[in-house]
């Protein structure tokens, strides 16, 4: 009974840079041609021979693995038994480069053969077999594809046996080389379409000093759940806002960037308060992919003269404002509305602040509040949220590096990675 070998992930033909039309093979060798030919640990090796001998002499002798077991040897005369005898068992190819060329084929290209069985087989160490005149055919074959060459009348068993074991971990050692490098571009991809979906605030023209910081639950990823955004209308209006979708996947993560740029435009259509919640609200309920799926929100515009502005929250912490005369507080949350998503035909009332002259505004998603304080268990809250930013202050931090400092002592005070996606804006007007 032939060893099955465990199949790998199916990676187009036309991946390979050896095959020029995937769609070419037909029947069973097009899956077969998907799949990885590397023995595993005590399996057989298998030894697929395609020539055809006229007078029907054996040219491969009697083959030993590395660990002394017979090497299985299957012989095909032709490239249809091949494909026929070419199943997820067979570890390398030994191809005669003399056979004729299949139909259709360039009448003038000497290696056709060896382009069809890079075709049918992309994932399979192949070795190229010439006559003793011949070894510059044979270079070519190596430069086309096939791991290496080998002349017929130089066979003996050692030779072959050595050369079937560096073909097959060649080939291995380069399918492993070309997902690592398919990886890396994937990743790269990723990362710059991440890049491109996380905001540029349009604040041209306003006086206010724009800080955020941004860091996603996810590992290894640049986005998640939270987004947020910050535009200056043409009247002047400085308009604000930070969300968050509820869990941690890409789904949700591709909700926040709708959410995120649905809310812009809405915002530079004039839409505020309550008309632009309930539109958002609109756009979620179509967007999302779970009707348990809500998000919450915060709103902030912020007056032309930079002294007062309306709030609105959405099942969203209340913004913390900073003034130099007092202590930093949490701005009033009694006409908190419901997070977005969670009732039909919900309200969310506007209220009026007054900021002040001089002020910092921070808003935050609740990553920066539900991160562990020690090993009890104990959740840092808004309470201690407050605390902290209240002592980094007195310790001279601002902006940029207030954030900074505030998201690396909840980590260190949650004596780990945080969970949860993080996203701090922080506004500052001066006198």
């Amino acid at each position: 009974m032939p060893v099955p070998v465990p199949r790998q992930r199916a990676i187009p033909a036309v991946e390979s840079g050896q095959a020029q039309a995937a769609g070419a093979v037909g029947g069973p060798l097009k899956e077969e041609a998907h799949r990885d030919a590397a023995p595993t640990s005590g399996a057989t090796l298998t030894l697929l021979l395609i020539e055809d001998d006229p007078v029907g002499s054996p040219i491969v002798p009697e083959l030993l693995d590395s660990a002394g077991k017979p090497v299985r040897v299957r012989t095909a005369r032709n490239l249809t038994e091949a494909e026929r005898l070419l199943t997820d068992d067979v570890h390398c190819i030994l191809l005669d480069l003399a056979l004729p060329a299949p139909g259709g084929s360039d009448a003038d290209d000497e290696l056709a053969v060896l382009h069809h069985v890079l075709q049918l087989a992309p994932r399979h160490a192949v070795l190229a077999l010439t006559g003793s005149g011949d070894a510059e055919r044979g270079a070519e074959a190596v430069r086309v594809g096939a791991q290496d060459y080998l002349v017929r009348d130089e066979l003996d068993s050692r030779l072959l046996s050595r050369a079937v074991r560096y073909a097959v971990e060649r080939k291995r050692s380069d399918t492993a080389e070309r997902r690592l490098t398919e990886s890396r571009l994937r990743a790269q991809e990723n990362r710059r379409l991440q890049r491109g979906l996380l905001p540029t605030p349009l604040l041209d023209g306003s006086s206010l000093r724009f800080a955020a910081r941004y860091r996603p639950g996810r590992s290894r990823a640049l986005l998640g759940g939270d987004f947020y955004d910050a535009v200056r209308t043409p009247d002047g209006t400085v308009h604000a806002m930070i969300g968050d979708v509820c869990g941690h996947g890409p789904d949700e993560a591709a909700l926040g960037v709708e959410l995120r740029i649905a809310w812009r435009a809405l915002t530079l259509a004039g839409l505020c308060g309550d008309q632009l919640l309930g539109t958002l609200q609109e756009v979620l309920e179509h967007e999302r992919a779970d009707e348990e799926t809500f998000a919450t929100l915060c709103t902030v515009d912020i007056a032309p003269d930079g002294r007062h502005a309306g709030l609105c929250l959405a099942g969203h912490p209340a913004p913390l404002l900073v003034r130099p005369d007092t202590p930093a507080r949490l701005l009033p949350y009694d006409n908190n509305g419901p997070a977005l998503g969670m009732l039909p035909g919900a309200r969310w009332p506007r209220v009026q602040v007054e900021l002040g002259a001089e002020w910092s505004l921070m808003l935050y998603t609740d990553g920066l509040i539900e991160g562990r304080v020690g090993a009890g268990g104990e959740r840092l809250g808004q309470d201690g949220m407050v605390e902290m930013i209240r002592r980094q202050l007195a310790e001279g931090l601002r902006g940029e590096e207030l954030l900074r400092a505030a998201v690396q002592e909840v980590r260190r005070l949650n004596e780990g990675e945080l969970t949860d996606d993080v996203a701090v804006v922080l506004l500052d007007r001066t006198a």
